[in-house]
């Protein structure tokens, strides 16, 4: 199975940028979608003439803000939505996939803000999220994707002196959300398969980040220890326009149920 996970930053922005081409050219069995900014009943109209994938969408109790989406070409036994907490549950965040074999959840962490308003938030977020695939994987194997919003080390933004502690998406307290993540058997699976590389999926809109490569990785196919021998190749698409993020993929030799 080819998984694609991507912040599109607005969905029905990104398909008047060829979207529909360019999920044709990556020929993904699933596509994980993040920050739809639309309701479920937009989602679906948004991607009307889409042939070959059936669509799940979650978005927020606040229009226009956050929201998820899955698109895939094998129908899940099960599709449910949030992480079953009402207070985490207001902004359509998580999707989970059940396809047999293994859960796929797609996140789209809460960001702390420009001002950290919400670091605290962030925290409570990050512990219930844990809680959640921790409880998801004593039944399968699970696989974790989207943008979680927080860089795990140096290596994985320009500049991490400059924004440690001092940037949301490099603050301690996200660094440890991740990090207990992956402590607790959940495994970066871009880290396993290309330790040393140096690769970004986000770039700032400002001062022409993105053509200067001066970004951040912040996006993750995260899985189960149990499950990377499957996992037989991990990348980012970095050619791919039409959102401030790029995607990223993982290539699992498993097939649904």
């Amino acid at each position: 199975m080819h998984l694609v996970s991507w912040n599109v930053n607005g969905l029905r922005a990104v398909l008047k940028k060829d979207f529909l081409s360019i999920l044709d050219d990556m020929d993904a069995d699933v596509l994980c979608l993040q920050e739809t900014k639309a309701q479920e009943d937009q989602v679906h109209e948004a991607l009307d003439e889409l042939k070959g994938y059936s669509v799940y969408a979650h978005s927020a109790v606040r229009k226009g803000y956050s929201g998820t989406a899955i698109l895939s070409r094998h129908a899940p036994l099960e599709v449910s939505y949030g992480i079953g907490i009402e207070e985490h549950d207001q902004e359509g965040r998580v999707i989970t996939a059940d396809y047999g074999t293994f859960y796929l959840v797609t996140v789209y962490t809460p960001n702390s803000g420009s001002e950290l308003k919400r670091l605290e938030y962030r925290q409570t977020w990050d512990q219930a999220f844990l809680a959640f695939v921790k409880k998801l994987e004593a039944t399968q194997p699970v696989v974790i994707c989207g943008d979680l919003n927080v860089a795990h080390r140096e290596i994985d933004l320009a500049r991490p002196k400059e924004n440690y502690n001092k940037s949301a998406g490099y603050m301690q307290e996200e660094i440890d959300g991740i990090e207990a993540l992956t402590q607790a058997g959940f495994c970066d699976t871009f880290r396993h398969h290309h330790p040393e590389e140096i690769r970004y999926s986000w770039w700032s809109y400002r001062a022409g980040a993105r053509r200067r490569n001066v970004g951040w990785r912040i996006d993750y196919f995260l899985a189960s220890k149990s499950l990377l021998p499957q996992t037989t190749a991990a990348g980012i698409l970095t050619d791919v326009m039409g959102s401030d993020h790029c995607p990223v993929s993982l290539t699992l030799d498993l097939k649904p149920v």
